[in-house]
């Protein structure tokens, strides 16, 4: 079983988190951030990843921190997870529809970090969450896990709508390119013999 454990702590923060790549999307999200909690639920259902997140933060201060640092050690617990990426996929892509919302997801499980993120939102908040910080989760995921990610909203004017199809655009995604390839269950698909950072 592709599994890792990851626990960070600094003057900001203290994370745990585990992952189960060959899960069922199982979750046990807690943050005190509500609607990221939302979007990590929805993550772990709509990729079949299993996580188990628990998270302290300086939220006197904002929820920047929580979530930034939930991005960095949620990658490196897919990253390890992943190992030598023998037998995987590599690729995958999504376009996901919500509602009068479409955003799509293109994912190269590559071991060189990259972001594109064409993500605008009609409104500052969602609640009283930053849509700001949803780039800033995906920039800490992406460079964390050692994937190339591009993100777009193609259309929309929910940010809700918005915000949650991306994250379940990138979990179906990673669903297709996490996956093991029964034509080569014990090969790393790269024509240079290895994917790691």
């Amino acid at each position: 079983m592709r599994k890792a454990e990851i626990s960070r702590k600094t003057t900001e923060t203290s994370l745990n988190v585990s992952v189960n790549l060959d899960g069922t999307g199982a979750y046990d999200v807690k943050t005190s951030v509500g609607f990221f909690d939302h979007m990590m639920e929805q993550l772990a259902r709509h990729s079949l990843i299993d996580i188990t997140l628990a998270a302290k933060g300086d939220l006197h201060i904002d929820d920047h921190h929580t979530v930034e640092d939930a991005g960095i050690a949620l990658g490196q617990a897919v990253s390890q997870a992943l190992g030598e990426r023998k037998g995987i996929r590599r690729y995958g892509s999504c376009d996901l529809p919500m509602d009068e919302v479409l955003s799509r997801c293109a994912i190269d499980i590559s071991g060189r970090p990259f972001l594109i993120f064409k993500v605008n939102f009609p409104t500052h908040k969602i609640g009283s969450f930053d849509t700001e910080l949803v780039r800033e989760w995906f920039q800490a995921f992406a460079m964390n896990a050692g994937i190339t990610l591009h993100i777009e909203n193609v259309y929309g004017t929910n940010s809700h709508h918005i915000a949650e199809s991306c994250f379940k655009a990138l979990a179906r995604a990673l669903r297709d390119a996490l996956e093991i390839d029964p034509r080569q269950k014990n090969v790393i698909p790269s024509t240079k013999g290895t994917l790691s950072k």
